[in-house]
């Protein structure tokens, strides 16, 4: 196996966390400290981002100086018994979330329990190594995380949107058929869906998150720098149809009735509409606009249900044109996620 498909493999955090271990161990040999606390802390700090190491790091720091002092403290107190095992962890923990060092907590607390077997003379001395080897472990894993393979979620983001997209084409056509063939009542699939693409669209947003905070030391540019800024605008797009879409799946709605030439255009509307999303290529403009331009007719000339819902429908419209108004500003977000509505 090659070393760039070992790569590929493991993935880089992977990757970046092993060599993160060897060199912050080797440093603590060659300084003839324990490279195990020094060890865990290079372990956790390795972050999805740069930002977050250095912020997680910075928690990390004193509340392993925390942890580090209550142990020498109760095994100066009380030696090496269940005592001081038990109350370097309580206090470790509790003066943790008493500044609010929620990131730091566990790492703090695991030293503070570790050090209790490893301390036996020099208390003071074994304090300020303990804080020596977590500042390696930090310094080492943010260095490593920063120029080693820098995390670049661009490509992953945008292979998301193709999925997200082609998931939610697949999920408008299921609902808008469902309604017009009068099966809306067994709804048990499109809930399915829409949740299904609720999680890939708050995992993209995570990445998104995770690129704009790279971003600030490893800064896109050029071609890079549009395409990110366009997934952004294509992703909240995506989640405008999204919520669309749900108020179709979680709304009740009595028989629908439309002349069949209608019920035809809206068809042949929304086939169109979820072929464009399922597969780029497919979208046409000026089909696009024809399409959205006869729904608009349908919507607003359909006078006659209109006089007919205000008997029928005193507080509310017609099932007829809450679809329509749904499908309408969905064929608005699709244009606009492919720049072409004018």
């Amino acid at each position: 196996m090659s070393v760039m498909k070992f790569f590929r493999l493991a993935g880089s955090r992977v990757v970046k966390t092993g060599v993160a271990i060897f060199i912050t161990a080797w440093i603590c040999v060659l300084l003839d400290w324990p490279p195990v606390f020094a060890v865990i802390t290079a372990i956790v700090t390795i972050e999805p981002t740069v930002s977050d190491s250095i912020k997680k790091g910075i928690v990390r720091f004193p509340a392993s100086a925390i942890g580090s002092a209550y142990a020498v403290l109760f095994i100066s107190l009380f030696g090496n018994s269940p005592l001081t095992y038990t109350l370097a962890a309580v206090f470790t923990i509790a003066t943790c979330f008493r500044l609010r060092l929620h990131a730091g907590l566990l790492v703090a607390t695991l030293t503070s329990v570790a050090m209790v077997e490893v301390i036996h003379t020099n208390v003071l001395m074994s304090f300020f190594i303990r804080l020596g080897t977590t500042t390696t472990g930090l310094v080492v894993s943010t260095v490593v995380n920063m120029f080693m393979m820098p995390p670049d979620y661009t490509k992953e983001i945008a292979r998301k949107l193709e999925r997200i997209a082609f998931r939610t084409g697949i999920a408008a056509e299921k609902v808008f058929h469902d309604i017009l063939d009068d099966q809306h009542q067994v709804i048990v699939v499109e809930q399915e869906l829409t949740d299904q693409l609720d999680n890939m669209i708050q995992q993209t947003e995570q990445l998104i998150r995770f690129q704009k905070e790279e971003s600030k030391y490893h800064p896109l540019i050029g071609s890079e720098r549009t395409r990110f800024e366009q997934d952004q605008k294509q992703l909240i797009q995506l989640r405008l149809i999204h919520y669309h879409i749900e108020n179709l799946v979680y709304t009740s709605f009595d028989q629908v009735e439309w002349p069949p030439e209608e019920k035809t255009a809206i068809m042949t509307a929304v086939t169109d509409m979820a072929q464009s999303l399922k597969h780029p290529d497919a979208f046409n403009r000026v089909k696009h606009r024809e399409h959205h331009e006869r729904l608009t007719d349908i919507f607003w000339d359909d006078t006659e249900a209109i006089t007919t819902a205000k008997k029928q429908y005193p507080a509310n419209l017609p099932p007829e044109l809450k679809i329509l108004y749904e499908l309408l500003s969905i064929y608005n977000l699709v244009g606009r996620y492919y720049g072409k509505l004018e």
